[in-house]
Formats: C-alpha cells, structure tokens, sequence
C-alpha cells in the first residue's frame, strides 16, 4: 500500500503517555504538599520543608520519565505504525469528504482516532487492548491500540499494510453509520428484540461496516492510486480471520451461530468485496433488506 511520505490526519490523538505525564504533573504537587505538612508536622521549619517537597518532586519527575522510557518510543514522529495510522486516517477524510455529501446531501463529519496503550477511557466506558480497535458513537471517536497490528501479523498470521487499512476503515465505517442515523437506530432496535435478534442485528451492522470499508478502498484506489500488488490479499486475509465462526473454532473448537455479532469470515469477505468491486455507497441499505440467512 502506497502511504509513506504521505500527509497524515490532524484528527489522530496520541493517548500514551497521558497516564504517565499525569502522575508526574497533577501527583508531583501533591508529593510536594504533603512532604510539607509532614515535615511541619516532625518540627522542621517551613524553609527544610520546602526543599524536601521539591527534592521528593524532582525523583518522582525521574521516576516517572524512567517508567516512559521503559514503556518505548512513543514520540509520533518516529513511531512508523503511528505514521501510517495518521496517514490511513487522512485517506478515508478524503474520500469521505468526497462521497457523504453527494450522497447524503450535507458535510461530512470527521472522526478523531485515539492511539492507546493498555486501556483507554471513552464515552462507552474504559476498555483494554483486548477488546480489539473500536468505534464509540458517544464520543464519534475511533480508538486503537498500534498492539493491534503486530497481532493480527503473529495472531491472526493477516499482516500487512492493506490489512491494517482495512481495519480502520472499517471503524471509520462505524462513524459512517453513527453519522447516517444507523447505529442508533440498530441499538433502539435490540433493546426490544430478543437476544438471538438482537446479536443478528449487530451482525448487519458489522458487515456493513465492512461493506462501507470496500466502497472506500474502492474510491481511495480511483481518487488517490493507494493500492499496490498484493492488497487486496491482505484485506481478504484478515477479514477471514476475524470472522466469527474462525474465532470461535479457534478458541472453544466449535461454532455457536447464535451468538455471532460480526459475521462469519465468508460473509465478511463478501460484503468487503462487494463494496470494493462496486464502490456504490447506495447498497448499504442491502444489509438491512436482506433476509438474514441470504447475508
């Protein structure tokens, strides 16, 4: 995929050293306070307290740079997956920008992307790298762990530049949605509805934000030439690999349907691909008329 050298986003946020940069700001004057009222407290005048409130700020400014460095290189600029993330981000602006209002009749709104590490908090709550890149339309932010990637390449065996696109956009896809009215009208929907119904429903949603991921690459390929040999491949890897019944034979070695709320690896290829052949932004209505064991 072609991307480097490439203009990213503005609207990407790097969330990993908030937690870190926070103890040693917010905390330090706390230290500082009580190392004070302590040092009183014991008899000390005001002057030894003072420097003994700085002095314990200062190791716990170290302390707290120490445990950044431990954790990595986090700064943006040499930090190539948090690059590409940008850039990737950038792509679907673009084409978005393009396709919403001609199709919808107004502006399209731009998401903010989130890079974490660990956990996060957003408007749906706190979450941890284990729940996997997410879209919350509380906030209309997109959240990402860069973790992700290095384990779809080991976990999953779908790396790739391609298959990393692919994944963004299909949360961006998700804000598509939020945007159209369309999530929150699935979510009135399944607080009425059975459990099966309702995990059904998630299903369309998810496969048509895998649908809307294909008519973006389809429209970033005409407008911005980002594909290269080997691409699509990619794409079609991790879709297969997140597919429901894959995970689920993975981990438990059997297949549950019921419980599926994003789709088999067939289906999510499909309906990948078929917004990627057409490009045609109309047929999303399709994961919604369709008869549910037609998807």
């Amino acid at each position: 995929m072609r991307w480097q050298g490439e203009q990213g986003s503005k609207n990407i946020q790097d969330g990993r050293r908030s937690k870190s940069t926070a103890m040693a700001g917010g905390g330090g004057l706390l230290v500082v306070i009580l190392a004070v009222v302590f040092t009183l407290l014991r008899g000390g005048d005001a002057q030894q307290a003072l420097q003994v409130g700085v002095q314990q700020f200062q190791q716990q400014q170290l302390r707290a740079a120490a445990a950044i460095e431990t954790e990595g290189d986090v700064n943006p600029e040499e930090d190539e997956a948090y690059q590409f993330t940008s850039v990737v981000l950038r792509y679907t602006e673009d084409v978005w920008g393009d396709i919403f209002p001609k199709m919808v009749g107004r502006e399209y709104e731009q998401p903010k992307l989130i890079v974490f590490r660990g956990a996060v908090n957003s408007a749906c709550g706190d979450a941890t790298s284990a729940v996997g890149p997410f879209y919350c339309p509380g906030d209309m932010k997109v959240y990402l762990d860069l973790s992700f990637f290095d384990e779809m390449r080991t976990k999953f065996n779908a790396g790739g530049d391609f298959a990393c696109a692919y994944v963004i956009a299909h949360e961006v896809g998700h804000h598509v949605q939020n945007l159209l009215g369309q999530s929150m009208a699935v979510q009135r929907e399944q607080a009425r509805v059975s459990k099966v119904e309702a995990n059904n429903l998630s299903v369309r949603l998810e496969l048509q934000a895998d649908f809307l991921a294909g008519v973006w690459a389809h429209h970033a390929q005409q407008k911005l030439q980002i594909l290269e040999d080997g691409d699509i491949g990619e794409a079609i890897r991790a879709a297969q690999a997140i597919g429901d019944d894959t995970l689920q034979r993975q981990a438990q070695g059997r297949v549950v349907p019921d419980s599926f709320t994003h789709g088999t690896s067939e289906q999510r290829i499909r309906w990948f691909s078929e917004g990627l052949k057409t490009g045609n932004f109309e047929d999303l209505n399709l994961l919604f008329s369709l008869p549910y064991d037609q998807l």
